[in-house]
């Protein structure tokens, strides 16, 4: 019976110490995908990257454009060439594709490096502000209220107005 007793003042030693720790955690959200919308230098990077995606898609469909005139006229023209002509002019079609699918390659590339080059540095910077506000107001935990990002209800303090006037705007 003495036993007993020792347990059960361990357990209630236990159970009251896990409830303070738990106590003094303290909890706050941020949508960090609508805070990086909203930022300024986001809202440059999207129209830079938006740019540039319509400069390569233009290049591209122009290629394209001429590949498919001269596959018509090869066509055309194919009943009036030697079979030598035809496949040789085939081969020249075929070889042109090859070109546009790399240059396709190459651009849907060159756009991704251009996103990666824009976007880490925008994102630093919103996640040294959230350190920073969430540091000064005495929070141990952030977490990500993006929809899909796993937090299903979010009571606690919503950190993003306070991050936007860090980040000024």
């Amino acid at each position: 019976m003495k036993h007993l007793k020792k347990i059960a003042v361990a357990l209630v030693l236990f159970v009251s110490a896990t409830s303070f720790v738990n106590a003094q955690a303290k909890v706050a959200h941020i949508n960090v995908q609508q805070l990086l919308q909203e930022m300024p230098s986001m809202k440059q990077a999207d129209a830079e990257l938006k740019k540039l995606n319509e400069t390569l898609g233009a290049d591209i469909q122009a290629s394209m454009t001429e590949a498919r005139n001269k596959a018509t006229q090869y066509q055309n023209e194919a009943p009036s060439k030697t079979a030598e002509e035809n496949a040789k002019r085939e081969q020249e079609i075929m070889t042109y594709q090859k070109t546009i699918q790399t240059a396709q390659q190459a651009a849907q590339q060159e756009l991704q490096k251009k996103q990666q080059e824009l976007l880490a540095p925008i994102q630093d910077s919103a996640m040294k502000a959230i350190e920073k506000v969430a540091a000064a107001q005495g929070y141990d935990y952030v977490m990500d209220a993006s929809p899909g990002a796993g937090v299903l209800v979010a009571k606690g303090k919503d950190l993003l107005a306070d991050v936007k006037k860090e980040l000024k705007f």
